[in-house]
């Protein structure tokens, strides 16, 4: 599979994403490393549109579900409808059975609605009442969270995060995005983008098979035992913080689990993959480390009150730890 379909892609959603270049190389990287991602943005940042611009380069189906606090789960993953001219009950699939899935504004909902779609993001099934129902192969969750308002909101505990493979934080785009925008929204072309319309038509679409070779590509990545050990150190470094740094022992009251190595790992062959390289440096693990592991270490109570962020944990933790 070559990796010019995959850069085609990239510069068709970067065309319809206008400044929001990490969020279009980080969707790419999710779709690569087989994992889920939380967006966490102001409103009108092009999230929905993303997906959806995803979606069109894929041989692949899309749902957007918002999540409400009147949401059940059975509005996720289906029910049994009952037949009353033959008796019998007949299992109507909810909108998880979609390949791409935008779960808008996920703290929103209720902790049984986050716990089911939880369960088809890490099992890739979902259970109703006896029986059981495989979810599509290609299936990407999106989900998303306004940091803006938390009134009237569930948070996912730290456990459920972990189910996500990063955690994304996009802002407002510059000005010269901002002039872009406009022309996009107005249909019309530039040196920096076609119209829509025009985008559609030229675009090659991804069949599923040609996904899933490239996922094997992925793995198949060449990584040096000595950026393995790196790999594996940084994210130790966040559960013995003690053996590096007395602030940064003082900042981190938990560290990351297993998933966030192998999250690591996925993501940053991902990255070189999609840059065209069949090995990983230390620049790809050190590029998506913050998205991998800012939902998935606990800063302690002395941390919050000196106003310290867990970015700012991350980076502290990234001069500490030598390469290699």
């Amino acid at each position: 599979m070559a990796i010019e379909h995959f850069s085609s892609l990239k510069q068709h959603l970067s065309t319809q994403i206008i400044g929001q270049q990490a969020l279009v190389e980080n969707l790419l990287i999710a779709l690569l490393a087989d994992g889920h991602l939380i967006v966490e943005g102001p409103p009108g940042l092009a999230k929905t549109r993303a997906v959806n611009a995803l979606a069109d380069g894929l041989e692949a189906d899309f749902h957007r579900i918002q999540f409400t606090p009147d949401l059940l789960p059975a509005d996720l993953t289906g029910t049994d409808i009952y037949r009353p001219e033959d008796g019998s009950f007949v299992f109507q699939p909810g909108p998880l059975f979609q390949n791409l899935v935008l779960a808008d504004e996920i703290n929103r909902a209720p902790a049984k609605v986050q716990s089911a779609l939880l369960e088809a993001m890490a099992e890739g099934q979902i259970t109703v009442g006896r029986k059981t129902y495989a979810l599509p192969e290609l299936f990407l969750v999106m989900a998303t969270q306004n940091p803006i308002e938390q009134e009237g909101t569930y948070p996912l505990p730290e456990a459920q995060l972990d189910r996500f493979l990063m955690h994304l934080e996009i802002d407002y785009p510059d000005a010269d995005s901002e002039l872009e925008i406009l022309k996009l929204n107005r249909g019309e072309a530039s040196a920096a983008n076609t119209t829509e319309a025009e985008a559609k038509t030229a675009l090659r679409v991804l069949s599923q098979q040609e996904i899933f070779a490239a996922r094997q590509q992925v793995l198949d990545i060449h990584m040096a035992p000595a950026l393995e050990k790196y790999l594996v150190d940084l994210i130790i470094a966040t559960r013995q913080p003690e053996k590096y740094d007395d602030k940064l022992k003082a900042w981190l009251a938990f560290g990351a689990s297993p998933r966030a190595t192998i999250a690591l790992d996925r993501c940053a062959r991902a990255r070189a993959w999609l840059h065209n390289r069949d090995f990983v440096s230390p620049d790809d693990i050190q590029a998506v480390f913050h998205n991998v592991l800012r939902h998935r270490i606990l800063l302690s109570y002395q941390a919050e009150a000196e106003g310290i962020t867990a970015n700012q944990v991350l980076d502290h933790l990234l001069t500490l730890v030598a390469v290699g």
